[in-house]
């Protein structure tokens, strides 16, 4: 099905200019010869893309970006402004009060393409539908990030090696990266006032981290290290807010997913606080569970320190060991050679409840 574009130009021969490359690159096209009629255009079709004129006679261009901005029904419509005029005022003037895009004329087919082509697939990462967790934030980062000018882990970013157990980096510092795990396992933790560790979260091959203190502009408030031998790519913190600055939309679909994130986080804490040992250990093997499966359908063993996964449910490790061996007993898990096979993933969601 063809994308639908609504033209707003008073000028007829550009009007019927874009009109023919539009058509031609197989896109629906309807033309309005002004500000108010084009409003009254893209109320009735509700297309995909609005491409409008600044300097137009009844409404200008700003004025048809101030209605529908403030009209939930069209807020979201990508929004690209055409001008003659060059000057940096009208630029950020435009930018500030939401369009996603600039061109000045005069321009080429190709460049009128090109911009046509980035706003709607901005728009299409825009509608997907993400989970509101920490999975959903990575899913969300991984289709942004060759969205437009900004490929966020392209083939020279600079790679780092981390042997299990080194640093990645540690409570306290200013964020320089936005971090994205090549090979491996990371976890990032807290310690307490006595001292002991409680892990956060753990990282896998495909997974962003450090991005919350990147956006807070913080230091970090948490360590990561490496829980096996890890290869991250270090993709410089500009690039990030390249990616964030460069598109309001995707800035803010960023924040919201981050921020259900933070509140899946504390809803985590407060389990941690408040659930059965049981519960909390079933809990903490079915995250790591999900975390060490390469496919939907895998049954890993899980290889990860006893005190690692004591520090996941946030309990000692003896109480851990007494609670597996429960588990064991059950036919909840099978244990070899120090790893854990989950043998019936339902029986233990089921403690969950």
């Amino acid at each position: 099905m063809s994308k639908k574009i609504v033209l707003i130009e008073d000028n007829k021969a550009v009007r019927e200019n874009i009109e023919e490359i539009l058509e031609l690159a197989n896109y629906e096209v309807y033309a309005a010869p002004n500000g108010k009629k084009g409003v009254d255009l893209v109320l009735k079709e509700t297309p995909d893309l609005i491409i409008c004129d600044i300097m137009m006679p009844e409404l200008d261009g700003y004025g048809v970006l101030h209605m529908l901005s403030k009209n939930s029904k069209t807020s979201s419509i990508p929004f690209i402004f055409l001008t003659a005029k060059a000057d940096r005022t009208d630029f950020r003037k435009g930018m500030e009060m939401g369009a996603d895009d600039y061109i000045t004329k005069p321009f080429d087919d190709i460049e009128l393409l090109n911009a046509v082509e980035i706003r709607l697939k901005k728009n299409e990462l825009l509608k997907t539908e993400f989970a509101s967790n920490a999975e959903g934030v990575n899913d969300f980062l991984n289709q942004a990030r060759t969205s437009g000018k900004i490929d966020l882990t392209k083939g020279d970013r600079e790679l780092e090696n981390f042997k299990k157990k080194q640093m990645v980096y540690t409570h306290g510092h200013r964020p320089s990266y936005l971090f994205f795990i090549v090979k491996g396992k990371v976890k990032s933790f807290r310690m307490n006032e006595d001292g002991k560790e409680l892990i956060t979260a753990i990282y896998k091959d495909g997974d962003f981290m450090g991005y919350t203190a990147l956006l807070e502009e913080t230091p970090y408030e948490d360590n990561a290290q490496a829980l096996e031998d890890s290869e991250v790519m270090m993709i410089p913190k500009s690039d990030f807010y390249a990616l964030l600055n460069s598109d309001a939309q995707v800035s803010k679909r960023f924040i919201k997913l981050l921020s259900h994130n933070l509140v899946e986080r504390e809803e985590q804490l407060l389990n941690l606080a408040y659930n059965s040992l049981r519960k909390r250990v079933a809990n903490g093997l079915l995250h790591v569970y999900d975390k060490y499966k390469k496919n939907p359908g895998d049954k890993p063993k899980l290889e990860i320190p006893r005190e690692d996964l004591a520090q996941v449910v946030g309990t000692a490790t003896e109480s851990l060991i007494r609670t597996l061996s429960d588990f064991k007993n059950e036919k909840l898990i099978e244990v070899s050679d120090g790893k854990i096979l989950v043998i019936d993933e339902n029986k233990l969601k089921n403690l969950l409840n």
